[in-house]
């Protein structure tokens, strides 16, 4: 009898570690890998922010983005009043300006 109980002792004691080891991948894939996820976009999205855009920032004023800095941005909130922000400070660009794109010299004396 003391043979058995060893037996299902040692099997019932992985139980528990594996319900800790599923718990903290569900709490992965739930929580952290979609909030990392998140953040990668509002660092890309404020990495490409440029002159023309509107955005919002994240006290809910809208502007226009006049120039660009490493770590602020200046917006135009209304006609000749600018304020500058720190790029977080950018919660999401309501429409992106249009770009022209620079036409090498040698493509337009070809065509």
């Amino acid at each position: 009898m003391p043979v058995a109980a060893e037996n299902s002792g040692g099997a019932g004691s992985l139980m528990p570690i594996l319900m800790i080891v599923l718990l903290f991948g569900v709490m992965y894939f739930m929580m952290i890998r979609p909030q990392q996820k998140r953040r990668r976009e509002a660092e890309q999205m404020q990495s490409s922010l440029g002159p023309g855009d509107e955005v919002v920032t994240i006290g809910g004023l809208y502007g226009t983005v006049t120039t660009v800095d490493d770590e602020t941005v200046m917006l135009e909130v209304a006609p000749g009043v600018q304020t500058r922000y720190a790029r977080p400070a950018i919660a999401r660009v309501v429409k992106k300006a249009e770009r022209i794109e620079q036409v090498p010299d040698e493509v337009e004396a070809k065509e």
